[in-house]
């Protein structure tokens, strides 16, 4: 039997970051900004000089803003008008959410993107995990078109949502990718894959380094994030390596 290959996806914030993830390992890259909020989109430029230097596939998230995935109109033609400029700057795929406001997905505002996205693979996002009826939706998010679900299975961590995952990929049939991502730890991987249904991981080796700023220290505060106080927020190479010695080993 052939071996299979398991991509390995990492969100990434700077161009440090990508450059880091990319060199140890990484398969695929999440492009956002603002990691306190657990994305949103990123610039065009840093797009295209990650673009530059690297040359596994980028996707980028589309989302406006931090908070809810509950957008007005004048948000989603935003979102709808981000897709279009940076997929002309290479972006090779998208990832977004849309909701509404009784949790299920909107399934007209997600067409809207999807139809913008003209072709380009598009990932549902962890709004999924916000879904109350994950079955239903599930189906919803296969009728649209996409082609996987990041999902920590409604949990705060993968290995806590482990159960959920299991059933979307018994539901999923082949017909979509569940892509665990969220609190996800090489540990893990094993038991994810034991059904042998494991596809795609997602996970950012988050690491933050010190800054080279050689600065007195002057109680002054300009982070909302106590951990990114003075840091820089980029990805720990011998994580992504222990990631991905597993990842070969299973796959």
């Amino acid at each position: 039997m052939a071996r299979k290959n398991i991509v390995f996806e990492a969100p990434v914030y700077t161009l440090e970051a990508a450059l880091n993830a990319v060199q140890h390992g990484v398969d695929r890259l999440e492009l956002c900004a603002d990691f306190g909020e657990g994305g949103t989109t990123p610039s065009a430029g840093l797009l295209k000089e990650i673009k530059r230097q690297v040359d596994v596939p980028v996707f980028v998230m589309i989302r406006c803003r931090g908070g809810d995935f509950l957008y007005s109109d004048s948000e989603l033609e935003i979102m709808r008008t981000d897709i279009g400029i940076l997929s002309a700057h290479g972006a090779d795929g998208f990832v977004f959410g849309i909701l509404a406001s009784s949790g299920e997905v909107n399934r007209e505002a997600c067409a809207r993107l999807i139809q913008a996205a003209e072709g380009k693979p598009c990932t549902f996002h962890r709004a999924f995990d916000l879904v109350p009826d994950k079955k239903t939706a599930l189906e919803t998010i296969i009728g649209l078109g996409f082609e996987r679900i990041l999902t920590s299975g409604g949990a705060p961590t993968v290995s806590a949502g482990f159960d959920m995952i299991k059933k979307l990929n018994i539901w999923a049939k082949d017909r979509i990718i569940i892509l665990p991502g969220g609190g996800l730890k090489p540990a893990d991987l094993p038991r994810l894959n034991q059904y042998g249904a494991l596809e795609e991981v997602h996970s950012s080796c988050k690491q933050f380094r010190n800054s080279a700023m050689n600065l007195p220290d002057t109680g002054l505060k300009l982070s909302l994030i106590k951990e990114m106080e003075g840091k820089v927020l980029t990805v720990d190479p011998q994580l992504v390596r222990s990631f991905r010695a597993i990842l070969d080993e299973l796959g």
